[in-house]
C-alpha cells in the first residue's frame, strides 16, 4: 500500500505491518483514504481529530432555507381574529420566516371567492411594512394561496409590534392629573344601634 506521512509527504509503498508498525511508533492512526486506488492510498493522522474537524465543519454549515409559517384564514373571518392573525404573520415575518398565508373556502362560501380575494388583498395591505408578495393570491381549489417573503431587517416597519425600544408611558411628577387618579378615602362607617 501507498503510505503518506503525518505531515503529508510520501513514504512510498510499503508493506501493511510496516506501515502499522510506523504508524504506532509515531502514536497515531493508520487510515485508508483511497481504498479503490492501486495499490490503496493510507495516510497516518490521528483519526479521532480527522472525524472532529469534519463534523465540525457539516455542522457550522449555515442553513440558507428560511421556514415557512401558514396562517389560515375563513372568507367570514371576524376583525379580532384577521388582526390577531396578522400580527402572528408580522412576528414571523419578524423573524425572519416567510409566511404562507391560505384562506380556505368552505360549503357555499365558493360561489363569493371575491370575499376571500377582499381578505387576502388586505392581509397583504396589512403586512406590507414587513414582507412583500411573491406573486398574486391565487385561487387553488378550495384555498386561495400567497406567499411573503419577509423585507431585510433593516427596511422592516413593525405596525402591530411594539418595539422594545421605544419609550414608555410615565406618569410622573410632571404628567397632568387625572381626577380618576386620585380616590379618596372611603368615609368611616357610623356604627348603627341595635340588633
Amino acid at each position: 500500500m501507498r503510505c503518506i506521512s503525518p505531515e503529508g509527504k510520501q513514504l512510498g509503498i510499503l508493506d501493511t505491518q510496516k506501515a502499522i508498525a510506523l504508524a504506532l511508533e509515531v502514536g497515531l492512526d493508520l487510515v485508508e483514504v483511497a481504498p479503490n486506488a492501486t495499490p490503496p492510498v493510507c495516510r497516518i493522522m490521528d483519526f479521532g481529530k480527522y472525524v472532529y474537524e469534519e463534523q465540525k465543519k457539516t455542522s457550522h454549515v449555515k442553513s440558507t432555507a428560511s421556514k415557512i409559517k401558514e396562517i389560515e384564514f375563513s372568507a367570514r373571518i371576524a376583525d379580532g381574529d384577521f388582526f390577531t392573525k396578522i400580527r402572528h404573520a408580522e412576528e414571523f415575518l419578524g423573524h425572519g420566516n416567510k409566511v404562507k398565508l391560505r384562506l380556505k373556502f368552505r360549503g357555499r362560501e365558493m360561489a363569493h371567492t371575491e370575499i376571500g380575494f377582499a381578505v387576502m388583498t388586505r392581509g397583504v395591505g396589512e403586512l406590507v411594512g414587513m414582507g412583500h408578495p411573491d406573486a398574486d393570491p391565487k385561487l387553488i381549489g378550495r384555498n386561495i394561496h400567497v406567499m411573503l417573503t419577509p423585507l431585510a431587517p433593516n427596511k422592516r416597519k413593525p405596525k402591530f409590534k411594539v418595539q422594545a425600544d421605544s419609550p414608555a408611558v410615565d406618569d410622573g411628577p410632571d404628567s397632568p392629573v387625572d381626577e380618576h387618579d386620585e380616590q379618596e378615602p372611603p368615609a368611616a362607617s357610623k356604627p348603627t344601634a341595635g340588633a
